[in-house]
């Protein structure tokens, strides 16, 4: 399995948090989507979700659990 990297465009480190966040205008509440972040992006990505009322929490990578698929 590859080493999951950051979502910060252009960044290629590897991904140490996970941002769950939801657009409530596109997304019905119980839904969650992922951004990755590494140390260096983890504020400014959690800045920019967090300014529009999306960021919903952030985790420690290796304390993440994904929600299974078709859920």
């Amino acid at each position: 399995m590859d080493t999951p990297i950051c979502s910060a465009k252009g960044c290629r480190a590897d991904a140490r948090w996970v941002l769950v966040w939801n657009n409530p205008a596109l997304h019905t509440p119980d839904r969650r989507k992922t951004w990755l972040a590494c140390d260096e992006h983890r504020e400014h990505l959690s800045q920019f979700l967090g300014v529009r009322g999306f960021l919903k929490e952030t985790v420690a990578f290796a304390d993440w659990t994904p929600e299974p698929s078709g859920s």
